[in-house]
């Protein structure tokens, strides 16, 4: 084995490890969703068991609005994570993400701790490489390695702030458009690009539409420091990065400004309740990404307690719909809603 084949299979295991004690949340930032007020309707005239949250996203239908965003992979224990995981989400009717596969193709013989479909064989099935890695591969190992593990779409996802905090992290971020298109234009599956919670902005957004993209997962502040984690692994504030945990676009910024640039969304950074996924929603996005209290469920409890958590986002969403008279997602999109405090200053700001 080489040694950077080492060192990420070991930054793989050392990812786990803050999950397992309550996760590496932003410290001060939070995701702005809280300043999203939905108007309760007390004459509803709805049944709540005639709420639809069946939901469309990359070509796919979903009975609920939520995916299990990409979490790990690379170790033996990530394997069982993922299978136990991806089982979940089939019943739920949800998507499910994988780990960044790098290590895979660093070292085939970890393919197996991403091959999920003896566990989940109809679940929607997202791999995961980082922009940087679709450059270096290139797209027929790309290909060739969706195939291996039964993907049906690919997340590529951009984590500059991330890399610097790591001391062997990527220091060049020259080509990744070109890349990005690349595989938008040739891979022959939905391309969805996200960041990693530093949040994808106006800009990143426009210009990620002009190379093609369709699909974006918002990933914005407020939930897990990925910068942080980072830190953390070091034991030490590496180099003066310490200011930049809480650096990027707020969660409810980012939703709100890549649907006003046409693209679909998928929100994430910071979801934690079923408040958060409507108000998520009724700012434009299609559905909304969950992965540290997932993983921090199935820590505490295994995959029943994950599907537990998960249960309980669905039920609290359901009466976010009923209390705005929403029957379905569609009118939840377009209920009557005020933004307010510092969301309200940074949209009307970059108008």
């Amino acid at each position: 084995m080489g040694q950077d084949a080492e060192r990420t299979e070991r930054r793989k295991r050392d990812h786990l490890e803050p999950f397992r004690r309550g996760g590496v949340p932003a410290r001060a930032a939070t995701t702005w969703l809280e300043h999203v007020w939905l108007e309760h309707c007390a004459l509803p005239e709805l049944a709540a068991d005639e709420l639809d949250l069946s939901t469309e996203f990359a070509g796919r239908s979903f009975r609920a609005p939520l995916f299990v965003t990409g979490m790990t992979g690379g170790t033996p224990e990530a394997g069982r994570i993922n299978a136990e995981l991806a089982a979940v989400a089939e019943r739920l009717g949800l998507g499910f993400g994988l780990g960044s596969m790098r290590a895979m193709f660093e070292r085939p013989e970890l393919l197996a701790s991403y091959q999920v479909r003896a566990a989940a064989p109809r679940v929607f099935l997202a791999g995961n490489l980082g922009a940087a890695q679709l450059r270096t591969l290139g797209l027929a190992r790309v290909r060739e390695g969706l195939a291996a593990v039964g993907a049906d779409a690919l997340c590529v996802h951009l984590n500059p702030a991330q890399e610097l905090a790591q001391p062997e992290g990527e220091r060049d971020f020259r080509g990744l458009g070109a890349a990005i298109a690349e595989a938008v234009a040739g891979l022959g599956l939905p391309v969805i690009v996200k960041e990693t919670g530093a949040g994808l902005g106006r800009r990143a957004g426009r210009a990620l539409r002009e190379l093609g993209v369709r699909w974006v997962d918002a990933a914005g502040v407020g939930g897990t420091s990925w910068v942080g984690v980072e830190l953390a692994r070091q034991g030490a504030v590496a180099r003066g990065l310490d200011c930049f945990w809480d650096w990027g676009v707020p969660t409810a910024a980012a939703v709100a400004e890549l649907v006003d640039e046409g693209l679909e969304v998928q929100a994430s950074g910071g979801v934690r309740t079923g408040l958060d996924v409507a108000r998520a929603l009724a700012l434009g996005a299609r559905l909304a990404g969950l992965a540290a209290p997932v993983l921090g469920a199935y820590f505490q409890g295994g995959p029943a307690a994950a599907e537990r958590l998960l249960d309980g986002v669905l039920e609290g969403l359901r009466a976010a719909m009923l209390l705005t008279g929403c029957r379905d997602l569609g009118a939840l999109r377009a209920a009557p809603r005020r933004l307010v405090g510092p969301l309200r200053a940074w949209l009307e700001d970059a108008r």
